[in-house]
């Protein structure tokens, strides 16, 4: 599977088993194994350092404590685009690992920007106050 230009993973790496799907759907969900198990073990895989500590650093229900993430994908009727989704879900799981996101840095608003919102508050305060009853 081909992750980015640089990083591609081996099939022997992903194990994939078929399963009965849950919910409804009648003679087809009890005789049928449509549904998808995709099993990869992040430690035990050819991926670089940088990749297996950020996926590890998750905090995604689809990793396990031993560092297994499991993917089930029982969307489609058939066995093979269910397995195709688990496989683009695999990849795209990787693929948001590699984007860095960028560090927030806090700001202040401006001088000019405070000013107008409390005059503004004070105008809004001063047109609410006029609402009242009127005494003759």
């Amino acid at each position: 599977m081909i992750i980015s230009n640089q990083l591609t993973i081996a099939d022997s790496e992903i194990d994939i088993s078929a399963i009965r799907a849950q919910g409804a759907g009648g003679q087809n969900v009890n005789k049928v194994s449509s549904a998808v198990h995709l099993r990869f073990d992040i430690n035990a895989s050819s991926l670089p350092d940088f990749y297996k500590a950020r996926l590890l650093a998750l905090k995604d229900r689809r990793i396990s404590k031993e560092g297994v993430i499991i993917i089930k994908a029982q969307r489609f009727r058939t066995q093979e685009k269910n397995r195709e989704d688990a496989l683009n879900r695999l990849q795209e799981l990787l693929k948001s690992v590699a984007v860095v996101q960028k560090s927030r840095r806090p700001t202040k608003p401006t001088k000019g920007s405070q000013k107008r919102r409390m005059d503004s508050k004070t105008i809004k305060g001063k047109q609410k106050s006029l609402r009242g009853k009127v005494d003759f």
